[in-house]
């Protein structure tokens, strides 16, 4: 259960000012999603295979290749170059 002192020193940790409405309601809500948690934990996953990020692929690169048929132009689209850089209009 979430004490008055637990939301206190979180809201000092978040920086936010709570007033006397807020703090019995924001108790209420922190329990019921600290209690999901809870639920949560019950889960047995001891055979789910953990995963960082949705792939087991490491350093899944490809070559570079110049693709000259790239808006038909390729580096050509490109007016102005100068020493091996192509130059752009500025943005700003």
């Amino acid at each position: 259960m979430l004490t008055k002192k637990d939301l206190e020193h979180l809201a000092v940790l978040a920086r936010i000012e709570l007033k006397g409405g807020e703090e019995e309601k924001l108790q209420k809500d922190l329990g019921s999603i600290l209690d999901h948690f809870k639920e949560l934990e019950a889960i047995d996953t001891s055979k789910v295979i953990p995963m960082t990020g949705g792939t087991f692929l490491k350093n899944a690169l490809r070559e570079d290749f110049v693709n000259e048929n790239f808006m038909g132009k390729g580096p050509d689209a490109f007016p102005d170059q100068k020493d091996g850089y192509l130059k752009v209009p500025p943005v700003f």
